[in-house]
């Protein structure tokens, strides 16, 4: 059976609003007398009557009642819209803070990567800073030399290594911090959102490092909006919903819920002048009725109406496609294809159908933005208005689809022998 190297037990995080500290001297003495006296915690009471619910709106609760347990070697992907409780559940693994209530039980050495710079002394030079921080790891002198060329090299600032760490940007901040965090050998790797600083080169190296730590059998706990790194990295994942664990299961389970949770609660977003705004659009197949999915290899048409406010002499129109990880994957405008759109009149309806041929987008959830504008700015932009899913069919391949997240589109061949 698995080692369960942290685990929470009815963890619960409060924060009072508008105040440093975690409360008032009168709550603290409440809380004292209430333990010593064997007596339910006051500060735990909920009701319209309690002084540290929320209704006054001078208390907040970050998290609660949390309960969960991670295994030794396990690489868990946490993930949740912001304000859900993510980096508060992350500080209090990495004891950056308390709970309000409940016990926190860790077991091995932990290096977190949680802020730009957390850490770090700014007046001390990255070398230093790396000394420091194997020294707060619990690591010798001699252990951390062995170790330093390798964090030097990976994180890519040898020239700035003897430099103070208070003149360094905060990408090389984060370079160093996680080389660091990575290269110590802690039992378990925390590392939150802070990556998405980095270049996309970095992140790319920083992916394969925590990959490989993970297959040293160490435990990585990955927070990070970047759905498709989590897919890559993590094996079990949890989903934060206000302050709660909404969900737990299979990395896979986790990122699909959270996908549709946020397609649920997000209202389509739109921008623009609106001197020529979208009256309608709708997605069909080739015989015009309307369509929710595609066939690999097969073409499908986006209709739409649009009204001009007053005359305008050029316009174009354009669709992006996105998929469920809001990546953007594809790009279709009139200008492409030499079709004009021009000498709208004031009050005019145009309606403009564009088919979209031999759909190659590997099987998926995607998402159509539509655009009309021109050169001197937009008129009407709607993001994601139009959702589609893709099926294999038999078009492109007979076998079924070798592929999940790492491939994003289908590509057709020929074969001979010379």
């Amino acid at each position: 059976m698995s080692n369960v190297v942290i685990k929470l037990e009815n963890v619960s995080k409060q924060y009072r609003l508008g105040n440093v500290g975690t409360g008032t001297l009168s709550h603290d003495l409440n809380r004292l007398f209430a333990k010593a006296m064997g007596k339910e915690d006051p500060t735990m009471k909920v009701g319209v009557s309690n002084r540290l619910d929320t209704v006054d709106g001078r208390y907040v609760w970050a998290l609660r009642d949390i309960n969960l347990e991670i295994c030794d070697g396990e690489v868990l992907g946490i993930v949740g819209k912001n304000g859900a409780g993510k980096s508060t559940l992350l500080k209090l693994m990495s004891r950056v803070t308390s709970p309000t209530t409940g016990e926190i039980k860790i077991k091995g050495r932990i290096a977190s990567l949680l802020e730009v710079g957390t850490g770090f002394h700014p007046e001390l030079t990255g070398k230093e800073n790396i000394y420091l921080n194997g020294a707060i790891l619990g690591m010798t002198k001699k252990e951390i030399s062995s170790k330093l060329e390798e964090i030097v090299d990976f994180s890519g600032i040898k020239k700035y290594v003897d430099t103070p760490v208070k003149r360094y940007s905060s990408g090389m901040y984060v370079r160093l911090a996680f080389a660091v965090a990575a290269h110590l050998e802690p039992e378990i790797l925390i590392v939150d959102e802070v990556l998405a600083v980095g270049d996309a080169e970095f992140q790319k190296k920083a992916i394969g490092k925590m990959q490989s730590v993970s297959q040293s059998g160490r435990t990585v706990l990955f927070v990070s909006h970047n759905l498709t790194a989590v897919e890559q990295l993590c094996t079990t994942g949890i989903l934060i919903q206000n302050g709660t664990i909404g969900m737990t299961g299979t990395v896979d389970e986790i990122t699909s819920a959270y996908k549709q949770l946020s397609v649920d609660e997000n209202e389509l977003r739109r921008s623009g002048t609106r001197l020529v705004e979208f009256l309608d659009y709708k997605m069909t197949d080739m015989n015009g009725k309307a369509a929710q999915e595609v066939f690999l290899g097969d073409n499908f048409l986006v209709s739409a109406n649009f009204k001009a406010k007053e005359q305008v002499e050029l316009c174009d129109m354009s669709l992006d496609i996105r998929n469920d990880s809001n990546e953007f994957i594809g790009h279709i405008t009139n200008a492409d294809d030499a079709f004009e759109i021009k000498n709208i009149a004031h009050g005019k309806t145009v309606s403009v159908n564009v088919t979209v041929k031999n759909m190659c987008f590997s099987p998926g959830t995607y998402y159509i933005s539509l655009w009309l504008g021109n050169a001197y700015g937009t008129f009407d932009y709607i993001e994601n208005c139009i959702r589609f899913s893709v099926k294999q069919g038999d078009h492109y391949i007979l076998r079924p689809y070798p592929f999940t997240h790492r491939a994003k589109t289908v590509l057709q061949s020929s074969w001979a022998f010379k």
